[in-house]
This record gives structure tokens, sequence and C-alpha cells, in this order.
């Protein structure tokens, strides 16, 4: 299963810190894109990039739903908080995708099984 979404990439926080940015792997710039996943990942790919953000279901710890992220309000939409590890570091990256209250709490589910499958 592979599932596009145009969204927003809010940023990647360390420790869950808004003012604590993660700025390594071209992290820092926010913007518009695309939201998938697959059976393995979640990849965001801003537009005028060409490498997404790929953050591989081994490496993540919770996912979280919020309405402000690295300093940044959702203006009504949920945001999708993906907490993972990288390098050490606990880091939270913040996604928006959907006005749809419903949609994003299913696709959490689904990532969620996703997740615990791998993991397993």
């Amino acid at each position: 299963m592979n599932k596009n979404i145009a969204g927003k990439y809010f940023g990647t926080e360390i420790n869950e810190k808004w003012w604590k940015r993660y700025t390594k792997d071209k992290m820092l710039a926010r913007g518009n894109g695309t939201f998938s996943y697959n059976e393995q990942s979640i990849s965001f790919l801003r537009q005028l990039t060409e490498n997404p953000i790929d953050i591989k279901f081994e490496k993540i710890d919770e996912l979280k739903i919020g309405k402000w992220h690295a300093g940044q309000w959702g203006a009504g939409r949920l945001i999708i908080k993906v907490i993972w590890e990288k390098d050490g570091q606990i880091l939270s990256s913040g996604f928006s995708i959907s006005k749809n209250h419903t949609e994003i709490e299913e696709i959490i589910s689904e990532l969620n099984k996703m997740i615990d499958k791998v993991k397993k």
C-alpha cells in the first residue's frame, strides 16, 4: 500500500521542545509537499526538493496528534507528530495532511498497525 497526500511539513523538534529545531539532513526548512507511506516508512517530499524526509517505522516510538508544532499553529488542522529516534536523539516531526479529524485518526490507526507489524 502506498498513499500520497498533499500536506505541510512543520519541522522537526529535538526532545519535543519547540525551540530546539533539528537542522541536519536538510530538515530545517518547512514547507508544502506530499506526505506518503508504505509498508516500511513515512516520507514527505517538500516542493522544489529532490530528496524526501524518510522515517523508517522501526525508528518510530509513537505517533501523536496536536494543534501546534515547532512553534507553528496548525490553523485549525490537526498535526501528526511522529516521535522517532535518529543518531541517539529523540526527534518529533510534524505534518498536517487533512482538515478532517476523522481522516487523521484513521490514518494514525493505519500507521500504528503498520508500525506494530514492522516492530514484531
